[in-house]
């Protein structure tokens, strides 16, 4: 016998409906199978679809992640939504979400009754160097990068690329089919800095959707890139723009602190709005 299942639609890095990543919430998914899950985030079409179930681990719930086509362990925007779409009700300012990645803290500030900001701390990546650098380079249909390029793996991973300026990354347009034959199953982003502000664009390459319009796992690998590479000082914020290549312009906020010998903590944060709720007979 099907029942009806409540879910929330929420554009995530973003205060302005319609803009941002969005993120089907499914509120209370106790009785979907793995397989009804990931028919559903079929279904739902965005990047992320996400499934709320009782905590296991200590947490205060836990979350399952589905792409349309696979589950993720760990996914940024995801989390950050969904605390958004739940702590209303659980009238909290800290939600410790379980993932396959661990329990990551988000902690919210609200106006009143509002939440106006949320900041999760993320699982520390670890990084190693991209075999296949010049075949990714030509892949994008560049010449060249200002950085080493590596790939980092927070339960996610995610392959960097550092571009001189914010219009040679506005400007890619990378071969997808080439893309996804060199990179395999990672994010590829590419990015330009000016000071402390970061212009991005995130392309995946499993996933038919190709761009994502903000991308909060590889936002904390990307502080950590800067600061290990000496862009910024340790412990410094940077604001991630992203999404606008797109037509839904998105921002975020990240911060590493520690030093490169040792690190201790990876923010990322940002803002977001429930645009929509509804049933589904599932």
């Amino acid at each position: 016998m099907s029942k009806l299942y409540r879910f929330n639609i929420v554009d995530v890095f973003t205060e302005t409906p319609f803009a941002g990543n969005q993120l089907a919430v499914f509120t209370n998914a106790v009785g979907l199978s793995d397989e009804r899950m990931q028919e559903i985030a079929r279904e739902m079409g965005f990047s992320e679809t996400t499934f709320v179930l009782p905590p296991e681990q200590g947490g205060d719930l836990c979350l399952r992640i589905f792409t349309p086509v696979r589950e993720l362990p760990f996914a940024g925007h995801p989390v950050l939504g969904t605390a958004f779409a739940l702590a209303g009700p659980l009238q909290s300012t800290l939600v410790r979400i379980e993932t396959g990645s661990g329990i990551v803290p988000v902690l919210l500030e609200r106006e009143g009754a509002k939440i106006v900001f949320g900041s999760m701390q993320q699982p520390i990546p670890t990084w190693e160097a991209f075999d296949a650098a010049d075949e990714l380079l030509a892949a994008l249909g560049v010449t060249g990068t200002e950085l080493q390029i590596e790939v980092y793996d927070n339960g996610i991973k995610h392959v960097f690329v550092a571009l001189s300026t914010a219009d040679e990354v506005s400007a890619l347009q990378p071969d997808m089919a080439r893309l996804a034959a060199v990179a395999g199953v990672v994010g590829v982003n590419v990015f330009s800095t000016t000071d402390y502000h970061v212009t991005t664009r995130m392309f995946f390459t499993d996933v038919a959707i190709g761009e994502d319009a903000a991308t909060g796992s590889a936002a904390g690998p990307l502080v950590v890139h800067l600061s290990r590479h000496g862009r910024i000082g340790w412990g410094s914020e940077i604001v991630i723009s992203q999404g606008a290549s797109i037509g839904r312009p998105s921002t975020l906020y990240a911060t590493v602190e520690g030093d490169a010998d040792e690190i201790t903590s990876v923010a990322v944060g940002g803002c977001a709005v429930v645009v929509a709720k509804g049933e589904m007979d599932a």
